[in-house]
């Protein structure tokens, strides 16, 4: 089933609660620092674990212990709530791990 895209103001909405991330065209990006490599490594692997269970898969790029998250609904063309909801669940992960 289509999951609908979200407008201008209800992306500008979700950004006031999801602090960190910004948006990019039709993507959400937040980039986070960790405490160290093994920090960054574990928080990647449990927002993989995140990603599978929502079925959602944010782009990611590891360097050291800085990592960079790129969510958009490819399928849909755009943002939707998918992206915001797996947002907030990597926000998460990255202030349980200390980032």
């Amino acid at each position: 089933m289509a999951t609908p895209t979200l407008s201008d103001a209800e992306i500008t909405d979700a950004l006031q609660k999801l602090p960190g991330w910004e948006r990019d065209g039709d993507s959400l990006v937040r980039t986070a620092t960790l405490p160290d490599f093994e920090a960054a490594v574990a928080v990647v692997d449990r927002v993989a674990d995140d990603a599978e269970a929502a079925d959602h898969h944010p782009d990611i790029d590891i360097r050291y212990n800085r990592l960079t998250f790129r969510l958009s609904t490819h399928s849909e063309g755009g943002l939707t709530a998918k992206d915001t909801d797996l947002a907030a669940q990597i926000s998460d992960r990255i202030t349980t791990a200390g980032g």
